[in-house]
């Protein structure tokens, strides 16, 4: 890899998803630039992906709270080129979110050098345009950490 490659997403037609009700008020959330959670409407578990039974107490109440859109990096890997892009450079993270205990949200960190990538990163989510008029939460190294 050449220095200064950043790291980015997919190209946008590339992406495509298929929402259900279970998983639509995630997407449709995100399609208006916000990021959500589902949270069991009984006992507050937060769970992703999204589940039709909360996985503790197997209830199917559940509410979808707007979250901060703060993360910090949990795992990442780097990835060198993808099929018919060689030059693409993808840096596919698990986060964690603060503000949804719990839950882990499998995203793309854009924007970045690959190397300053690291466990614990703090991170703001941004969202990119994908097929069919949808947005793909990703995220993005937050203010503070520059």
């Amino acid at each position: 890899m050449s220095p200064g490659r950043l790291a980015t997403a997919l190209p946008s037609d590339v992406v495509r998803i298929v929402t259900d009700s279970v998983t639509e008020p995630f997407w449709q959330a995100a399609k208006q630039r916000r990021l959500v959670a589902p949270r069991c409407g009984d006992c507050g578990t937060f769970r992703l992906p999204p589940t039709p039974f909360c996985p503790e107490c197997q209830s199917t109440a559940v509410d979808w709270p707007r979250l901060s859109g703060r993360a910090t990096v949990y795992s990442f890997a780097v990835v060198h080129g993808y099929p018919g892009l060689p030059d693409l450079t993808l840096v596919p993270v698990v986060v964690e979110l603060p503000d949804a205990p719990g839950a882990r949200l499998v995203t793309n960190v854009v924007g970045v050098e690959p190397a300053d990538v690291r466990i614990g990163l703090a991170l703001a989510v941004d969202f990119h345009p994908i097929a069919d008029g949808w947005l793909l939460p990703v995220f993005r190294v937050a203010i503070e950490e520059v």
